[in-house]
């Protein structure tokens, strides 16, 4: 069973900004860092932005740097993953995923195993 729900997508106009959400489990979240990656059609999905469980560290692919941030909230047994993405482009415009993640080298890469998988993610489309 997946513990992972995504929401707040939708459609928006370029320069306008859009706040998702994750719910997840504590168990989801008692790993090294949660993280959102997008895919777009016809391209493998691809980190944006992960926040480090401990110190609450985020780090930001450079093509979100400076424009989206992520934060994390946690009560009782659940925990929220948010991404406020400000100054929207077209080419944001992917579904977005929220999962538990780990770092390796430089790289970013999303450890499902906590989770059971992949949510449904939630589409993006930002319009010119």
């Amino acid at each position: 069973q997946v513990r992972l729900v995504e929401s707040g997508g939708g459609l928006v106009q370029a320069g306008g900004s859009v706040r998702l959400s994750c719910e997840a489990s504590v168990q989801t979240f008692s790993g090294y860092a949660m993280a959102w990656f997008r895919q777009a059609p016809g391209s493998p999905r691809e980190f944006v932005a992960g926040i480090r469980r401990m110190d609450r560290k985020t780090e930001y692919a450079d093509y979100v740097k400076g424009r989206f941030n992520i934060s994390i909230s946690r009560i009782d047994d659940r925990a929220a993953v948010y991404l406020q993405m400000n100054s929207l482009k077209p080419e944001d415009t992917a579904v977005y995923y929220c999962n538990s993640a780990i770092k390796a080298g430089s790289s970013w890469r999303a450890n499902p195993s906590l989770a059971g998988g992949w949510g449904q993610g939630t589409q993006v489309t930002v319009s010119s």
